[in-house]
């Protein structure tokens, strides 16, 4: 596995997300961990974000283990979960690209601390709901300053035609603070002038171990 590589590992069943309590599968997947900055600079342990993938040929799984300084979070969000502009506050998230031939196309899922969520397909005009269907688990320790994360979403809803023999394109991303300038962390860096993750250029590779 390079640096700009993450393995997602199969499993022989659907697993149960529980973010408190992790299924043993977790430990097969090798993480892959980042703390510096969007530039790839001013590394911080104390933010460090670690991150393991699961598959099935009907659902994608992450687990996400977030270190913190300080929480700032939405007090609410709808019925389900879901809150649009997450970003605004303490997030991770994830940006998938099933067919890299199309750069400018690739799906978007964030998760905050509180277990809020969001989902959107990106396109080069903008952005759409994707109505995923991702369902998640999050735990947050107060205590030791850490949350934890993990994620199910459906593979149908991200392609068609499933091919773990693909190797997609894929970043992940961390942003905390309660002010500007706010931490905005990446796995891969964007090397934009200003924060800024949608840089699909930038983006490493994920590939599906069998």
């Amino acid at each position: 596995m390079t640096d700009d590589e993450i393995v997602a590992m199969r499993v022989s069943q659907e697993i149960k997300l529980d973010a408190a309590h992790p299924t043993p599968e977790w430990q097969n997947a090798k993480p892959i961990t980042f703390c510096a900055d969007w530039q790839g600079q001013n590394p911080e342990p104390a933010r460090k974000t670690q991150i393991r993938v699961l598959w099935s040929p009907q659902t994608l799984y992450l687990r996400f283990e977030c270190r913190y300084r300080e929480l700032f979070l939405f007090p609410d969000s709808g019925s389900n979960g879901r809150r649009d502009h997450l970003w605004d506050r303490d997030v991770a998230e994830v940006f998938l690209q099933p067919d890299p031939s199309r750069e400018r196309y690739y799906q978007e899922f964030e998760v905050s601390p509180n277990g809020m969520w969001v989902d959107f397909d990106i396109f080069p005009s903008g952005r759409a709901d994707l109505k995923s269907a991702m369902t998640c688990s999050v735990v947050l320790d107060k205590a030791s300053h850490r949350w934890t994360a993990e994620l199910a979403i459906p593979i149908r809803s991200l392609t068609s035609s499933f091919d773990p023999n693909a190797v997609w394109r894929v970043n992940f991303f961390r942003v905390e603070g309660i002010q500007e300038p706010r931490h905005y962390m990446a796995w891969q860096p964007t090397h934009s002038p200003q924060p800024n993750f949608h840089v699909p250029s930038a983006f490493g590779k994920m590939r599906f171990e069998r």
